[in-house]
């Protein structure tokens, strides 16, 4: 599969929202397509991973499934093959659950959305780190279809669409990128009505370097948003620091839709667990993380006007 480029990446992901468009608003259905776009990043990884460990390295994913349930369904290698990968990457999603096979059974007209439910629950419950992540992701909705065949249908329709997204084979942080991208252009329609404000990426560009300015060859910089909404403004340090991998962040944001998508970018970003203190909590109540440092290295915000 060849490396898309950043645009055409954006294009395939807002195609996949016309979809759910026509059905709900903005705020509601960006929780469903950056679920299943992390779910596909997650599932992607996570085959392309076994696949290389097991010496049999391919670029295609329906290759990488066969070989991982050649050896998960073997007896022998099985505990070992989930041991390694849930070592390695904290989760591990049985064959038939991950995204590739989910779309395979969707193109054979036998998907069941139970299934990508229960592939948002396994991954939950395999670490705290995923810790109710998918938990705005109501795939009964009736938004989604009246019946459960055309709730069935509507998911499948957006899966299909993602499918063709190389979404871990990307370098540097091009899927990251582009998932800011679509929480942008759901910022600019649903932004005012949810109460949340996105900082434009210009905006916050140019705070971030101000923060930064002599200081990007600092190891361990502590940068700390009050407001974080998605993360974009604290991630953009990233780009400037010298040593991006051993930033930490700190941030809080009340919104649990939003918070949880936070967490989603700071790992798409590839942002090391370690180095992730994020709260969904509120920061002009009593909610101040006073068990954490308050002497950062920089302190960026879009403070909420609309607070009352």
């Amino acid at each position: 599969m060849e490396n898309q480029t950043s645009q055409s990446l954006y294009q395939a992901l807002w195609n996949s929202a016309d979809i759910l468009r026509s059905k709900m608003d903005a705020n509601d259905y960006k929780s469903y397509l950056l679920g299943m776009v992390f779910y596909k990043y997650l599932s992607d990884k996570m085959l392309f991973y076994v696949a290389e460990t097991m010496e049999e390295e391919t670029d295609d994913l329906n290759e990488a499934l066969a070989s991982y349930r050649k050896y998960y369904e073997d007896a022998d290698s099985h505990d070992d093959l989930v041991d390694v990968v849930k070592d390695e990457m904290s989760y591990a999603i049985e064959p038939d659950l991950t995204f590739t096979a989910l779309v395979n059974q969707i193109n054979e007209g036998r998907f069941q959305l139970e299934s990508l439910a229960q592939g948002f629950r396994n991954i939950e419950q395999d670490d705290e780190l995923f810790e109710n992540l998918f938990e705005d992701i109501d795939l009964y909705s009736k938004k989604l279809g009246q019946t459960p065949q055309k709730q069935n249908q509507t998911i499948a329709s957006v899966m299909k669409e993602l499918a063709v997204l190389d979404v871990a084979g990307h370098a540097g942080d091009m899927l990251g990128d582009a998932y800011e991208y679509l929480i942008g252009q759901f910022a600019t329609d649903s932004g005012k009505k949810a109460g949340e404000f996105y900082t434009p990426q210009p905006v916050a560009k140019l705070m971030t370097q101000i923060a930064l300015t002599g200081r990007e060859e600092v190891q361990g910089f502590t940068l700390y948003d009050a407001t974080m909404g998605s993360g974009s403004l604290l991630l953009n340090a990233k780009r400037y620091s010298k040593s991006p991998n051993t930033i930490s962040y700190f941030g809080q944001e009340l919104n649990t839709s939003t918070y949880n998508l936070a967490r989603m970018n700071m790992i798409l970003h590839g942002v090391p667990i370690e180095n992730q203190y994020l709260h969904n909590a509120d920061t002009l109540d009593e909610d101040w993380p006073t068990q954490e440092p308050t002497n950062f290295d920089g302190v960026l915000m879009n403070p909420p006007y609309s607070a009352k």
